[in-house]
C-alpha cells in the first residue's frame, strides 16, 4: 500500500522517536501537535491526515499516552538513511 509524501514524513518523524499529542475541549478534538524526538513541533500535521493514518493502523495510543507508531506503521514507512 502506498502512503503519500505528507504521511510519510509524519510516519518518520514518529519511527524515530516522536509521538502525536491531542488537544481536547469537552471530549472534542480541539488541536494536534506532533513532536520530534527532540521536543521540536512539526506543523505538517492537521486533522485529515491524523483520521488517514490512524484508518490506516499505522499509528495508536495506549492508555491515553501520545499516539505512536505501531508496527504496521514501521512496515508501511520506507527506510531512509537517518531512521534510526
Amino acid at each position: 500500500m502506498d502512503i503519500s509524501r505528507a504521511e510519510q514524513r509524519i510516519l518518520h518523524l514518529l519511527a524515530q522517536g516522536g509521538r502525536i499529542e491531542l488537544i481536547k475541549d469537552n471530549k472534542k478534538l480541539a488541536g494536534l501537535n506532533c513532536y520530534s524526538r527532540d521536543g521540536w513541533r512539526f506543523p505538517g500535521l492537521d486533522e485529515h491526515l491524523f483520521r488517514k493514518l490512524k484508518k490506516k493502523r499505522a499509528i495508536a495510543s495506549k492508555g491515553g499516552a501520545p499516539y505512536r507508531i505501531t508496527r504496521r506503521g514501521l512496515e508501511l514507512v520506507r527506510s531512509e538513511l537517518d531512521n534510526r
